[in-house]
């Protein structure tokens, strides 16, 4: 059963062994994002500066340039969405049925959150929470939400460095994951990587879960997965199929264009479930749950958003490595851009020219992560690119 989120927030400073947490009380206030505050254009909690959207190029946050499909907005605008919007508890317009037809799997195999952000914090406090000497096991860099709620409540990381291609080195965490197993709370894999958009391989993600002790909970988070072509991927779901104790996350903000809207869903076995949903607020609107009925379903629309995403990263791509610089092998709605320089550096020089790139990724913070726009927008990036690379770079420490 889902818990208000005052329930959840006292749940939490109890179980951290606070006295009370009073009405006013916030333990999220004014974090942003992957422990960031917020900044121009993007997201999080924290104070932010406006930008007017409609003359920027807004490359920054890996959404969906092109807008809520149709058949969604339609769903969303149904009468019936809007006929229970007075009641708790209402209708979710067909959302649990649609996803468990989708990945063959029953209502008890389903969690949702508002944004798979909201699923992320919660597995984390979830596995983490009941021993002090829990941590994350996952990669460096790769999307930073379960590493920040972790420090949030006081819990380590072990983060293992990526290989010197960029991919995710597998056989290192299995190696820590046996090692030091009573230390282990879960196990975070980001496929495709964020903010690479390398994929792990399938082959070496059957390596992950036969490898590590069978008991041991694995996080994957397959925020991109709609946008890869590699034969060499598939969806880790077959093995919540399985009986494994694996969470697969999914999120309607990227393909699905619902970013705003905040909507995302976990897959796992109901003994995981039951444990994380003690976490989540269930807090999500009628209207998203109707339009992610039919996101799930506008399999036309998913596929023309791929194929546009393929058609203008490429070409954006081709571009970049005719300038000579390095680009990472993306299967996701951004790649990363070797720079030689700062990113630090070369951001507010974008923004300067209304064109909002990603932030650094230590420890590779001359590499620019760039999400996939429009082709006007990539236009406009690569115009702006041009004019700030052919200046004089400062002088920087380089990727450590």
């Amino acid at each position: 059963m889902a818990v208000s989120r005052r329930r959840f927030v006292g749940g939490i400073a109890a179980a951290l062994g606070y006295i009370s947490v009073g009405p006013d009380v916030d333990l999220f206030a004014q974090q942003g994002r992957g422990g960031r505050a917020g900044v121009p254009g993007q997201g999080g909690r924290g104070p932010r500066q406006l930008v007017d959207l409609t003359k920027v190029a807004k490359i920054n946050n890996n959404e969906n340039p092109y807008g809520v499909p149709p058949a969604v907005r339609a769903a969303m605008d149904d009468p019936k969405a809007w006929e229970w919007a007075n009641r708790y508890g209402a209708p979710d317009g067909g959302l649990s049925q649609a996803i468990q037809e989708l990945h063959g799997v029953k209502a008890e195999n389903i969690i949702f959150g508002c944004g798979s952000g909201e699923l992320l914090s919660s597995i984390t406090i979830a596995m983490l929470i009941g021993d002090p000497k829990k941590k994350v096991l996952g990669v460096n860099p790769t999307y930073g939400d379960p590493y920040s709620k972790a420090a949030q409540i006081g819990r380590e990381t072990i983060r293992v460095p990526l290989n010197k291609d960029y991919t995710q080195n597998i056989p290192a965490i299995i190696d820590i994951a046996n090692k030091r197993a009573a230390e282990i709370g879960f196990i975070y894999i980001v496929n495709p990587n964020n903010p690479t958009g390398m994929i792990v391989p399938k082959a070496q993600i059957k390596q992950l879960l036969d490898g590590i002790p069978k008991d041991m909970p694995v996080l994957i988070d397959e925020a991109y997965h709609h946008f890869v072509d590699s034969p060499d991927y598939e969806s880790s779901m077959k093995y919540v199929l399985e009986g494994r104790p694996v969470i697969v996350c999914r999120t309607f903000s990227k393909i699905a264009a619902l970013a705003a809207m905040r909507l995302g869903y976990g897959i796992a076995p109901p003994e995981l479930i039951r444990k994380v949903r003690t976490f989540t607020t269930g807090s999500q609107s009628i209207t998203v749950k109707f339009g992610g009925a039919a996101s799930v379903k506008d399999t036309a629309g998913q596929a023309k958003t791929k194929a546009l995403n393929k058609q203008v990263r490429d070409d954006t791509i081709a571009k970049l490595k005719a300038l000579g610089h390095e680009v990472l092998p993306s299967e996701a709605n951004f790649f990363m851009v070797g720079l030689k320089r700062e990113v630090s550096e070369v951001a507010p020089e974008f923004q300067k020219r209304d064109v909002l790139v990603g932030r650094p990724f230590a420890p590779m913070t001359q590499h620019l992560r760039v999400s996939v726009g429009t082709q006007a927008e990539m236009d406009k990036f690569m115009a702006a690119f041009k004019e700030i690379m052919a200046a004089p770079a400062k002088t920087s420490a380089g990727d450590k």
